[in-house]
């Protein structure tokens, strides 16, 4: 009888053995485990452009509308007003040096017309310099220039643009009074101011 018992030990075990084997075996060939499903989604949409980088300060300077550097017609007729209550400014005989009457004259309104041109620097005046009739011609070109680039100078003091500022010397040339006496001679000492011809 012992002798059957261990043949069927030795079968139970055979078959235990076996069985284990193909167990180990199937688990070695099984297929991998499929994807887990995944919730179908629509399909996404086009992603939108991403927005363009803001420019820098000087890209927006070169790639913005160029300033219009001339003033329209209503700031055209305040420069006009403005310049036209600047009177002549007056100096002494044989003088480029502003005397009193000439710095008031030249203060009235000039406040105003300095924050205009700042903005319009392309917008230029002309200060005249003027002399009487006595000395040689050649003199008094000299001394109306240094008239007017005295008049030039008060006025950049008081703010208003150098380069919007343009000289220019008659001498005796173009008097406005052509009597020969110092009453005369007194209206054709000046200088005086106007709007050049421009060229926007």
């Amino acid at each position: 009888m012992k002798p059957i018992v261990n043949e069927k030990l030795v079968i139970v075990a055979a078959l235990s053995l076996f069985g284990a084997a193909c167990a180990k075996k199937q688990l070695a060939v099984a297929p991998p485990a499929p994807p887990a499903p995944v919730a179908s989604t629509p399909a996404p949409r086009a992603a939108a452009p991403a927005p363009a980088a803001r420019p820098t300060a000087p890209q927006q300077a070169a790639t913005a509308a160029p300033r219009n550097n001339y003033p329209d017609a209503a700031t055209r007729a305040r420069i006009d007003e403005l310049i036209g209550r600047i009177q002549d400014a007056y100096f002494d005989y044989d003088t480029h040096t502003l005397r009193s009457d000439a710095i008031s004259t030249l203060a009235a309104d000039s406040k105003e017309l300095a924050q205009i041109l700042q903005q319009y620097p392309n917008y230029k005046l002309k200060i005249e310099g003027y002399c009487d009739e006595r000395g040689s011609a050649e003199y008094n070109v000299a001394l109306g220039d240094a008239r007017a680039k005295s008049a030039k100078d008060y006025l950049v003091n008081a703010g208003v643009p150098s380069n919007s500022l343009d000289t220019v010397s008659y001498g005796k040339e173009n008097p406005v009074c052509t009597e020969h006496d110092e009453a005369c001679w007194q209206k054709n000492r000046r200088v005086h101011i106007v709007a050049e011809k421009q060229n926007g």
